[in-house]
C-alpha cells in the first residue's frame, strides 16, 4: 500500500491520474509525514471516534486518519478526486467518501447515521473559505466534539487573540464564544504540493458544552460584534450608531455603552466576549 506522506507517491498518484490542482478549490496538499503525525495526535483520534475529514484531496491524511479512527467519512467537492480517493483508499473499510461541499452537508444527518456519534473534524483547510467553514461549523450547533485544522497561520493567530490586540476580531469573538482553541504546531510551505505563499498552522478547537458567557440573544451578540468591527478605526459608538443590520436610537447606543462602565470613545477592539454580551443584554432588555 502506498504511503500518501511521502512526496514521491503522492506526484506519482498524481501523475497517474493526470490530476490538475484546481485554483477554485485552494488545493494544497500536504507531503510531510511528521506534520501528518502531529495533526492526528493534535486531534486526539482514538478507535472510539468517527472523523469527519473536510478535503481528504487524494486521501493522504485519510490514510493516517483511518489507522487510528473507528471510522472516517472524507467530505471531498472536487468530482474529480473520488476515482482518485477510492483507488489510494481502497484498502481501507472504515472509511466512507462523500462527494459535496461542506457548506450544505447534513452533519446531522452523518452523526445520526453513526450511532449519533460527536464528529471529530479534522481538516487542511483551503485558506480562501477557512472562515465561512469554521463558522458554518460551530455557529450550526451540530453533534461535534472537536475541530482540528491546517489553515493559515495568520487566521490561527486571530482565532485565538484576546481584546486590545491587532488580531482581534469578529472572528476571534466567534471562534472563542464556541470553542476553547489552541494553537498546536506551526507548518512552513514546503511541507505541501503546490507550495503555498504563507505560514500554516495547526489549530485545535475544543467546542464548548455551554458557551463561556451566557447572553439572551447570541445572533444580536454577533450583529453587535460585527458592526463594531467593520469599521475598526471607528469608536463602538459610530461602529453601532452607522451599522445597517441595528436600528438602535443614539441615546440606546450610548447608555448601553456607559452601562459596561468604560468610556464613551471605546474601540470595539478594547471590549471582551463578556462585555459584548452585556452589551447585547443591555438591548435586549431596554430596547
Amino acid at each position: 500500500m502506498a504511503n500518501l506522506g511521502n512526496p514521491q507517491e503522492t506526484i506519482a498518484v498524481l501523475q497517474k491520474y493526470n490530476f490538475q490542482f484546481q485554483k477554485k478549490f485552494g488545493q494544497n496538499f500536504l507531503i510531510d509525514p511528521h506534520v501528518l503525525g502531529k495533526i492526528v495526535e493534535a486531534a486526539q483520534i482514538t478507535k472510539e471516534d468517527v472523523v469527519l475529514e473536510i478535503g481528504p484531496g487524494i486521501g493522504t491524511m485519510t490514510q493516517y486518519l483511518a489507522e487510528s479512527a473507528k471510522k472516517v467519512i472524507a467530505v471531498e467537492i472536487d468530482r474529480n478526486l473520488i476515482p482518485i480517493l477510492k483507488d489510494t483508499l481502497r484498502y481501507y473499510d472504515n472509511i466512507e467518501i462523500v462527494n459535496e461541499d461542506i457548506l450544505k452537508t447534513d452533519i446531522e444527518a452523518l452523526s445520526a447515521a453513526n450511532g449519533g456519534a460527536k464528529l471529530k473534524v479534522v481538516a487542511n483547510l483551503p485558506y480562501y473559505i477557512t472562515t465561512p467553514i469554521m463558522m458554518s461549523l460551530l455557529e450550526s450547533h451540530a453533534p461535534i466534539a472537536s475541530i482540528t485544522v491546517m489553515i493559515q497561520k495568520e487566521v490561527a493567530d486571530r482565532m485565538q487573540s484576546g481584546p486590545g490586540s491587532k488580531e482581534y476580531g469578529s472572528l476571534s469573538l466567534g471562534v472563542q464564544y464556541y470553542a476553547k482553541p489552541e494553537l498546536m504546531a506551526n507548518v512552513p510551505p514546503n511541507c505541501f504540493i503546490p507550495r503555498p505563499n504563507v505560514g500554516s498552522a495547526v489549530i485545535h478547537l475544543s467546542i464548548y458544552d455551554a458557551p463561556p458567557v451566557a447572553v439572551k440573544d447570541e445572533k444580536l451578540m454577533f450583529r453587535l460584534i460585527r458592526a463594531s468591527f467593520n469599521q475598526r478605526r471607528k469608536t463602538l459608538q459610530n461602529g453601532l450608531n452607522n451599522s445597517q443590520e441595528l436600528s438602535f436610537s443614539k441615546d440606546l447606543i450610548t447608555e448601553a455603552i456607559a452601562s459596561l462602565g468604560v468610556s464613551p470613545t471605546v474601540r470595539g477592539e478594547q471590549l471582551s466576549l463578556a462585555q459584548f454580551a452585556a452589551l447585547a443584554d443591555y438591548f435586549t432588555e431596554h430596547a
